[in-house]
C-alpha cells in the first residue's frame, strides 16, 4: 500500500493529471466509434511517447486504455452497433432498454459497473498478481482448449427459443473462422485461389459489418415512426437513472462476472472479447428470471460491463509478471516497455517497482476520471438519440467503412464488413441469432489451434485431456452444459407436450 501511495503522488502534476484526463477523452472517442479501439488509440500514440518522461508515457497510455474499453458502450446502448467486440453483450440489453426510452439509465448502469469492473480487475491484479502469473504460466494447451471448448458449448444457451437455429449459427461462424491458412501446419483451405483470404476474416471489420451494417439495414427498411423514443420518460431520469438498492442488488450478478472477466483476462489471447459472452450467459444462467434478457434488462448490462472492464486488470497480470501481452491492447503497452527500454517480467518488480506501482495507481486515477466523464456526458451522448436517421446512418455507414479499413490498412477489411453486414441481414431474416455467430467465429480460431498444439506436444495421443485435472473437470463441466441444455430446451419440452397432448 505504501508503494501504491508513491505511485500515486509521483503521478499528482499538473502534467500527468492533463494527460491521463486527455488520455481517457480520446479512449472513450476511439471506445465509441466502431471500428476504432483502445489497440488502435495506443498504437497511435506510441510514437508521442517519444517526447514524454517514462511516468508520463505510462500515465496517457494507461488513460488511453481504460478509456477505450469504456467507450465501447456508448454505442452498443444507442444504435446497437458495439464500439468494439468487448462491447458486444452490453447490445443485448442496452439497446433494448434505450428504445424504451431509458437511454440514460442504461448509459448510467454501464458507466458505474465499467467503473466497479475496472477496480474489482486492478484489486486482483495489484494483490494476486504474482500468485494468478505462476498459474497462468503451467497452463498448457489442453487447458486453453477445453476452456474455449467450454466456452463454444454456451452457443446454445444463447440461441433463444430454437436451440436449432443457434447452433447452426454457431457452426457457420466456425466454418467462417476455418477460411485461410489453417494454424500450426499452414495449409490453405478455403481461399478459391484469392491471396487476400490466405489470412482469413478480420475479427474487427466482421464483428462490426455483422452488427453495423446489418443494424443500419435493417432499420433503414422499417417505418421511421418506428424509430421513436418515449421522450417523456427520458426526461425525468435523473443521476446514474438506478437507486441504491438496485445497485446493490446486482451484487451476485457483479461478483460474478467481474470473476470471469479477470480470469478470462489474464489467459493471454482471450480478453474482453470472449469475456462478456461468457459472463453474460453465466449470470443468464444464474438468474431467476432468464427469459427476460435480451429485452432491456439491467442484468445484461452489468454482466457484460463489469466482465469486460475487470479484464483490464486480468490482462495486465501476465503482462507485468511474465511479459507475456494478455490482449491487443497490452501488446502495444509491451511495445512501450521496449520503447523506454525496459523489460517486462519478473524482474521489473525489482528493477523498476516504483513504474510498476506508478501503472497500479494510473489504472485506479484513470477509472475514476472515466466515471467522472462518462457521468457528466450522459445527458450529452444521450442527445445522438434525437438526430434523425437519414443523418445519423450515413455518418456511422462513414465511420465504420474508415475503422475497418484503419485497422490493417487494407481494402480487403472493408469488403469483410460490407459481407458480414450483408450476412447478417440475411441471418435477421431468418432468425438465426447472430450473437451464436459471433461467438462461434471468435472461438473457433481458438478452439483449432490450441487442439492442434495440445496433440502436437502430446505425440497424438489424447490421454492427457483426461489426466490433466484442469483440463479435464472443464470438459466435465462442458458435458454438463451440452446435457442440460439438451435436456431443458428439447427433451423436457418434447415430454410436457406429449403429457399435454394425452391428458386431452
Amino acid at each position: 500500500m505504501t508503494a501504491l501511495i508513491g505511485g500515486a503522488v509521483a503521478l499528482l502534476t499538473a502534467k500527468n493529471i492533463i494527460l491521463m484526463f486527455v488520455g481517457v477523452v480520446v479512449g472513450i472517442l476511439f471506445g465509441a466509434i466502431p471500428g476504432l479501439s483502445s489497440t488502435m488509440a495506443i498504437a497511435l500514440f506510441l510514437p508521442v511517447t517519444f517526447g514524454l518522461s517514462t511516468y508520463e508515457s505510462f500515465a496517457l497510455l494507461v488513460a488511453l486504455y481504460i478509456g477505450g474499453v469504456s467507450g465501447g458502450l456508448v454505442s452498443a446502448i444507442l444504435i446497437n452497433i458495439p464500439g468494439s467486440a468487448m462491447s458486444i453483450a452490453t447490445t443485448y440489453d442496452g439497446h433494448p432498454m434505450a428504445k424504451n426510452g431509458q437511454a440514460h439509465r442504461a448509459l448510467g448502469i454501464g458507466v458505474m459497473f465499467s467503473f466497479l469492473g475496472t477496480v474489482f480487475g486492478l484489486a486482483i491484479m495489484i494483490f494476486a498478481a504474482p500468485v494468478l502469473a505462476s498459474f497462468a504460466i503451467t497452463l498448457q494447451p489442453f487447458e486453453y482448449f477445453a476452456l474455449s471448448f467450454m466456452a463454444l458449448t454456451l452457443i446454445a444457451s444463447v440461441s433463444g427459443q430454437n436451440i436449432f437455429k443457434g447452433l447452426l449459427a454457431g457452426f457457420l461462424g466456425i466454418a467462417f473462422s476455418t477460411i485461410g491458412m489453417a494454424p500450426i501446419d499452414g495449409v490453405v483451405r478455403f481461399t478459391f485461389g484469392n491471396i487476400q483470404l490466405m489470412n482469413g476474416f478480420t475479427l474487427l471489420p466482421a464483428v462490426i459489418g455483422m452488427f453495423a451494417v446489418t443494424e443500419i439495414m435493417l432499420n433503414v427498411v422499417k417505418p421511421i415512426s418506428a424509430d421513436k423514443i418515449d421522450q417523456q420518460e427520458r426526461e425525468h431520469i435523473k443521476g446514474f437513472g438506478f437507486s441504491m438498492k438496485e445497485m446493490l442488488g446486482q451484487a451476485k450478478n457483479f461478483i460474478v462476472a467481474s470473476t470471469i472477466g479477470t480470469v478470462v483476462g489474464f489467459l493471454p489471447g482471450m480478453g474482453g472479447s470472449l469475456a462478456n459472452q461468457v459472463a453474460y450467459v453465466a449470470v443468464q444462467k444464474t438468474s431467476k428470471h432468464p427469459e427476460k434478457f435480451g429485452t432491456g434488462i439491467m442484468d445484461g448490462i452489468v454482466a457484460s460491463e463489469s466482465s469486460n472492464n475487470a479484464s483490464i486488470g486480468g490482462a495486465m497480470i501476465p503482462l507485468l509478471a511474465l511479459g507475456i501481452p494478455g490482449d491487443g491492447p497490452t501488446a502495444m503497452l509491451l511495445g512501450a516497455f521496449m520503447i523506454h527500454g525496459l523489460v517486462a517480467g519478473p524482474m521489473l518488480f525489482k528493477t523498476s517497482g516504483d513504474l510498476v506501482y506508478l501503472i497500479f495507481a494510473a489504472l485506479i486515477i484513470c477509472s475514476v476520471i472515466m466515471v467522472v466523464v462518462e457521468f457528466y456526458g450522459i445527458r450529452l451522448i444521450v442527445k445522438a438519440l434525437d438526430v434523425p436517421r437519414e443523418i445519423l446512418y450515413p455518418v456511422v455507414i462513414t465511420i465504420c467503412v474508415v475503422g475497418a479499413y484503419a485497422t490493417n490498412n487494407n481494402m480487403f477489411d472493408v469488403w469483410t464488413l460490407l459481407v458480414f453486414g450483408l450476412l447478417g441481414f440475411f441471418m435477421a431474416k431468418v432468425k438465426l441469432p447472430r450473437a451464436c455467430f459471433v461467438l462461434g467465429f471468435v472461438l473457433g480460431t481458438l478452439v483449432e489451434t490450441n487442439l492442434r498444439r495440445a496433440v502436437q506436444l502430446s505425440r497424438g495421443s489424447f490421454m492427457p485431456f483426461v489426466t490433466r485435472p484442469i483440463t479435464a473437470v472443464l470438459l466435465v463441466v462442458a458435458i454438463i452444459i451440452i446435457i442440460r441444455t439438451v435436456w431443458v430446451q428439447i427433451i423436457k419440452p418434447m415430454r410436457n407436450s406429449k403429457t399435454s397432448k394425452e391428458s386431452a
